[in-house]
């Protein structure tokens, strides 16, 4: 993986990255503003993230590179596999436990829960109780697990990486840009939930690099965080 990186810092200039990244954020967010009203709320953030998707496989095309060269390969070891996205999974829960702690110790937000409440029915329905309506949209949600993790962690780490690979910092500016974009685009404010989910984007990144950017374990532990946090709304 690291010859990959040395290759791709020889054959891509930083104006065209900055522009890769101009593109690929404008249209994330862009997209978002066209919502499809007859669509179910949890099918137009597929269609957003599908949007997103698209846009990021042209650019890296349009580099020589594939979702392979990102880290989308065969597991080696699959006990280690999910031994790494159980051990991640324990780790963001640790972390958010903690947070939520502090939270409501200093209550440093001074935001109510209700907010929050509101977006989670608007998105997924009336999950309480309603265990078909879970199991016919664990799919989507599964998938967006999926996606999120080639995007937010694979497509953004690697092309913040060259964009400051003039830095000595350049992977740790990389993973903290990904968690902030990943953690607003969730709320498109500052708040309790764009903190949190901002966390796990942080634990995901720093899990891609420290497992040589293999995509797996962490896609395995977002599917195991969204699975539990579906199941607890029933």
């Amino acid at each position: 993986m690291e010859s990959t990186k040395q290759t791709f810092q020889k054959t891509t200039t930083h104006t065209g990255i900055l522009i890769d990244l101009l593109i690929y954020i404008a249209v994330m967010f862009l997209v978002r503003q066209v919502y499809i009203p007859n669509l179910f709320s949890l099918l137009n953030g597929l269609c957003w993230t599908l949007t997103t998707l698209i846009v990021a496989t042209w650019r890296i095309k349009a580099r020589g590179y594939t979702w392979k060269d990102l880290g989308l390969t065969k597991p080696k070891n699959f006990k280690k596999t999910l031994l790494a996205s159980v051990i991640i999974t324990i780790v963001i829960a640790i972390t958010l436990i903690a947070f939520n702690i502090l939270q409501d110790q200093f209550n440093f937000l001074n935001q109510p829960e209700e907010p929050k409440v509101k977006v989670f029915d608007s998105v997924f329905g009336n999950l309480k109780g309603n265990w078909w309506l879970l199991l016919s949209i664990m799919p989507i949600v599964l998938i967006e697990s999926f996606l999120e993790e080639l995007l937010d962690r694979a497509f953004l780490i690697t092309w913040f990486e060259q964009l400051f690979s003039k830095t000595g910092i350049a992977t740790i500016l990389a993973v903290i840009l990904q968690a902030s974009i990943f953690g607003f685009r969730h709320s498109n404010d500052f708040s309790e939930r764009s903190i949190t989910v901002a966390l796990i984007g942080l634990i995901m990144g720093i899990a891609y690099i420290k497992l040589d950017r293999n995509l797996w374990p962490i896609i395995i532990a977002h599917c195991i965080l969204n699975t539990m946090s579906m199941i607890e709304r029933v």
